[in-house]
């Protein structure tokens, strides 16, 4: 059985889409666009589409993964065509390559985040910042399945910066400023996520957007300690695919 390995957009409107529903439009998307796709067995079989690090609702992305097993060889630039064309629009099939050796959770080791507050204030924002990674911890509570949780949402972010742009949303009618967090969270257990970050800027320095705020992922992907930098996590796929194999750190190396 053929893997292939997909990176996929979630954009717009479809931010709001769960991932259950997302699940559903992916395998109506198969079908349709008569991708050989894999099945379980058993009473109840179903395709073998597995997601890995999926963001949570509500929230945009530049980098979700999924892969597909296949029972005959596929073309992933064919797939990555007929597959993007059978999604609805917002759901934007980025990438696709034949799956090498590894697991692809294994190699989302973190994510860098966009977060829009339009109307908040930069030099507020600035300060918060600081004190936030001058803090040794900064403990948040968030609500999951199991009830209120306690975690320090400080150790996993590795980057935090602050910029200015203009509110997308406002943009016809002139725009306003907005204030951009552009941050690097290292995947841990429980998951970090930026709303806890901005709980955590909150709690050292009293900051809160004005209104909610508008958050993308960029990328998430093998994570550089020396330099905070994210690497492609299909790279590796590229290296072995292309008859190489995957040297320290993704490194090419000719076979």
């Amino acid at each position: 059985m053929q893997r292939l390995r997909v990176r996929y957009a979630k954009r717009g409107r479809l931010r709001f889409t769960s991932h259950r529903d997302i699940s559903r439009a992916v395998e109506r998307a198969v079908r349709r666009a008569g991708i050989p796709v894999a099945y379980s067995a058993g009473f109840s079989p179903h395709p073998k589409i597995s997601y890995a690090g999926a963001a949570p609702t509500g929230v945009a992305s530049e980098a979700e993964y999924l892969e597909i097993g296949v029972t005959t060889p596929s073309d992933p630039a064919q797939v990555r065509q007929s597959l993007d064309e059978s999604l609805p629009s917002g759901l934007d099939v980025l990438d696709v390559v034949e799956a090498g050796p590894g697991g692809l959770a294994d190699r989302l080791e973190a994510s860098e985040w966009e977060v829009r507050l339009p109307g908040a204030d930069r030099e507020l924002a600035e300060v918060a910042a600081e004190k936030f990674f001058a803090a040794g911890t900064v403990e948040v509570e968030r609500l999951t399945k199991k009830g209120p949780r306690r975690f320090d949402a400080r150790q996993a972010v590795l980057g935090l910066e602050v910029s200015e742009g203009t509110d997308r949303t406002a943009a016809q009618v002139g725009g306003r400023p907005c204030v951009i967090l552009r941050m690097v969270v290292r995947h841990m257990t429980p998951a970090v996520r930026p709303d806890d970050v901005l709980t955590g800027l909150r709690l050292v320095a009293d900051f809160a957007p004005p209104v909610p705020p508008e958050v993308t992922r960029l990328a998430q992907g093998p994570l550089d300690v020396s330099t905070g930098a994210l690497a492609d996590p299909l790279d590796l796929d590229r290296d072995v695919t292309r008859g190489g194999e995957a040297g320290p750190a993704g490194e090419h190396v000719a076979g």
